[in-house]
C-alpha cells in the first residue's frame, strides 16, 4: 500500500532520479515534473498528497508554481532550495509553502519533513475546542470553516492548525517553540520566521485591522496569545 503520492518538481534529472528511487524505496508513489509549467499540468491529473518543489527553475519558477498550486489546493508543498537566507524562506512561506528545506539535505531529514507536512497536527485531535464565536469572528473547528468580518475565509491546513492551537490556549502566551512543535512536529522549534509568516497571513484573513490585531497578539520575545 502506497504511503502517498508525491509530485517531485526539479529541472535536474539526476536529482529527480535519486529522489524518486529513495521515495519509492520508502513506500511513496512518485510523479516527476521538470518545470513549473509541467508540474501545473500534471497536478490536477495526478492529485498528489504532497509536492516537493525546487525553488530555482527556468520558466515560471518555484515560487510562482507554489502560488498557483496554493490558489486552488491545500495540498502540502515543501520548497527545496540551495538558498539558506531568512529572506528566501519567508518568500517561500509567503507563496504558500508549508516548509522549506535547504540543499544539500540528508534523506532522513527530508523524509521527516515529508511526514510532518502530511500529518495532522495533535492540536486538531478530538478534545480541543469545537468552535469559537464573537461578533466579527466565527470558527467551526469540526468543519474547518471560518467566517470573519462578514465573509467566509479560506485557511490553509497549517494556518488552521495554528489558529486552533492558539484558540485552545486562549489568554495564555504560547511560546514560539511550543507552537511550532504543536503544528509542525517535534523536530521543529527553531524556525520563528515560519510563525511570523503564518501569523501575518492569519491576521490578514481574520482581523479587521491586521496592523492592530484584536485576536492574535504578539508577546514580545515569547510568542503569541489569542485574546478571546
Amino acid at each position: 500500500m502506497s504511503a502517498g503520492k508525491i509530485l517531485v518538481v526539479d529541472d535536474d534529472p539526476q536529482i529527480r532520479r535519486v529522489m524518486k528511487a529513495t521515495l519509492v524505496g520508502h513506500g511513496y508513489e512518485v510523479v516527476e515534473a521538470r518545470t513549473g509549467e509541467d508540474a501545473l499540468e500534471k497536478f490536477p491529473q495526478e492529485m498528489p498528497a504532497l509536492v516537493l518543489l525546487d525553488m530555482n527553475m527556468p520558466g515560471i519558477g518555484g515560487l510562482e508554481t507554489c502560488r498557483s498550486i496554493r490558489s486552488g489546493s491545500d495540498i502540502p508543498v515543501i520548497i527545496l532550495s540551495v538558498r539558506n537566507t531568512e529572506k528566501d524562506k519567508v518568500a517561500a512561506l509567503d507563496a504558500g509553502a508549508d516548509d522549506y528545506v535547504t540543499k544539500p539535505f540528508g534523506i532522513e531529514e527530508l523524509l521527516a519533513r515529508i511526514r510532518a507536512a502530511m500529518r495532522r497536527s495533535p492540536s486538531s485531535a478530538e478534545g480541543g475546542p469545537h468552535g469559537y464565536t464573537a461578533a466579527d469572528l466565527e470558527i467551526d473547528f469540526d468543519t474547518r470553516k471560518v467566517h470573519a468580518n462578514g465573509k467566509d475565509v479560506r485557511l490553509t491546513p497549517k494556518e488552521f492548525d495554528t489558529l486552533r492551537y492558539l484558540v485552545a490556549h486562549t489568554g495564555r502566551p504560547v511560546t514560539h517553540r511550543e507552537l511550532l512543535q504543536a503544528v509542525w512536529g517535534p523536530d521543529y522549534g527553531d524556525e520563528p520566521e515560519y510563525l511570523r509568516v503564518f501569523i501575518n497571513q492569519l491576521r490578514k484573513k481574520i482581523e479587521a485591522n491586521p496592523g492592530k490585531p484584536k485576536y492574535i497578539l504578539t508577546e514580545p520575545w515569547v510568542g503569541y496569545r489569542f485574546a478571546g
